[in-house]
């Protein structure tokens, strides 16, 4: 396929593609798209594990509005242990937010009937993706994204920063008032075979940690450039930690 746009950095430094005014298609920022093609599904298994080293679920109550930590030895059949991201056709986040330049993803944890929406950029300079958001997973929000940037070589650094709000504080893990800043490190460490659901997949491995005026947090994020971001081991902002594993890859071969 011919390269119709430019890469540029944004206000943050991620690169995204930049096209001519003249290209109206909705699916621009997906054609290029090798992971996160139109109708590809990734579903990834979680646990949380506390600073006691228990393991903890989640469960949604109150009707889908409020949710609760299940142990592991109480779950039943409304216990979320897993999240589904799928990739959406068009830009349908660019209702909400004029000028949206990535590839449109939503997000359903177990068998809730609601999701979010939120976006992944992918191109030939990098691959970044937002984390699940949804109840349990707004703890996410304080750790560093998953996020790669070329060239995929050991030894490879950047940074990037984000301000977040005080509406992801929560008291089962941080409260603050007003916004903080996120400064984030991430390296490229080495590379390592996964033996997965998937079958033996091998990864690039990149360590990160995220700092503010409340705390750090970390992420190790092991990316195959055919699966994106096949496991996530999170160390969050109160310690504890939350691990995603990708169990499911669906790939719809009319992706566009």
């Amino acid at each position: 396929m011919e390269k119709n746009y430019e890469l540029i950095a944004d206000d943050d430094g991620i690169l995204v593609e930049k096209f001519d005014s003249t290209i109206v298609d909705e699916n621009k920022y997906n054609h290029n798209n090798i992971i996160y093609k139109v109708g590809n599904s990734f579903k990834y298994k979680f646990e949380h594990i506390t600073t006691q080293g228990e393991i903890k679920f989640f469960k949604v109550i109150n009707d889908d509005s409020g949710w609760v930590f299940v142990d592991f030895n109480n779950t039943d059949s409304t216990t979320v242990r897993s999240v589904e991201i799928k990739v959406l056709n068009g830009n349908p986040m660019s209702e909400y937010i004029p000028g949206y330049s990535q590839t449109a993803l939503t997000y359903k944890s177990g068998n809730n009937k609601g999701y979010s929406m939120s976006g992944a950029i992918e191109n030939e300079g990098n691959v970044w993706i937002h984390p699940p958001r949804d109840k349990y997973f707004e703890i996410l929000e304080l750790n560093p994204f998953p996020y790669i940037k070329a060239p995929y070589d050991i030894g490879t650094k950047w940074t990037w920063r984000l301000d977040i709000g005080d509406s992801w504080a929560d008291g089962r893990w941080k409260l603050w008032n007003g916004s903080i800043e996120n400064k984030y490190q991430y390296e490229i460490t080495g590379k390592q075979t996964l033996k997965m659901a998937l079958g033996e997949v091998e990864c690039f491995v990149i360590e990160s940690d995220a700092k503010s005026r409340i705390g750090e947090t970390k992420l190790t994020a092991y990316f195959n450039p055919k699966f994106g971001f096949v496991k996530l081991n999170y160390t969050n902002i109160d310690g504890s930690k939350t691990n995603l594993v990708l169990k499911e890859f669906s790939e719809n071969e009319n992706g566009r």
